[in-house]
Parts: C-alpha cells; structure tokens; sequence
C-alpha cells in the first residue's frame, strides 16, 4: 500500500523556519507531480506548492510566495518545503500528495491521487 509520511512540522515563532518533508513508502515518485496543501482550524484545505517532476518548475498560492520554497531529491525519493519568515496564519496541518501518471504542475488538490496524513504546524506570535 502506497503512503505518504510528512515529518518536521512543530511549534515555531513567528519570523522563524520549519523545513517538512515527505517520503513515500510503497513506491517512487520521482516521475510524478507533487505538492503541499494546508489545513488550518475551521477551514477548507488549500494549495501551497507545487513541483513537477524533476522540480525544473514550481507553483505557489500567492500568500506564501517570497517565503516557501518546494523541492525535491528524487535520489532520496523525498519531497520537501521550506518555510522561512513563518507567520501565526501559517497555522495548520500540512499535506504533501502525489499525482501518479503526470509530470508536469498540478494546483487543484482533487487531481492528486495520494495523500499524507498530515503534520502540524504551529505559528506562535
């Protein structure tokens, strides 16, 4: 069974860095689409990032421009996002998913075929 496991989410201040990943087990991606997608208290789940499958190029929803940055190794099959100059509406669980069969950039979360459980980022002002 293919899964995903998002780890380095915690409890930051605000203006600090967290750095997630995600590793799949089951299977390589690295030939698939990926992304990241959040969930904060109350809210529907939304688009962070995006990166196609060599990480050639990147998408990103306009409230984390300038601060994440998606990448990927696809020698160590992992995914990651790095979030610098974090703030307190940065709140939520984080998600990384795949998309089987496409290479290229893909935003609209019901497109993807995989998904992680989760792992929670807190933002303390």
């Amino acid at each position: 069974q293919v899964q995903l496991v998002e780890s380095g989410g915690g409890l930051v201040q605000a203006g600090g860095s967290l750095r997630l990943s995600c590793t799949p087990s089951g299977r390589t991606f690295s030939t698939s689409a990926m992304g990241w997608f959040r969930q904060a208290p109350g809210k529907e789940r939304e688009f962070v990032a995006a990166i196609n499958w060599s990480g050639s190029s990147t998408d990103y929803a306009d409230s984390v421009k300038g601060r994440f940055t998606i990448s990927r190794d696809n020698a160590k099959n992992t995914l990651y996002l790095q979030m610098n100059s974090l703030k307190p509406e940065d709140t939520a669980v984080y998600f990384c998913a795949a998309k089987r069969g496409w290479r290229g950039i893909v935003v609209d979360q019901k497109s993807y075929d995989y998904w992680g459980q989760g792992t929670q980022v807190t933002v303390s002002s």
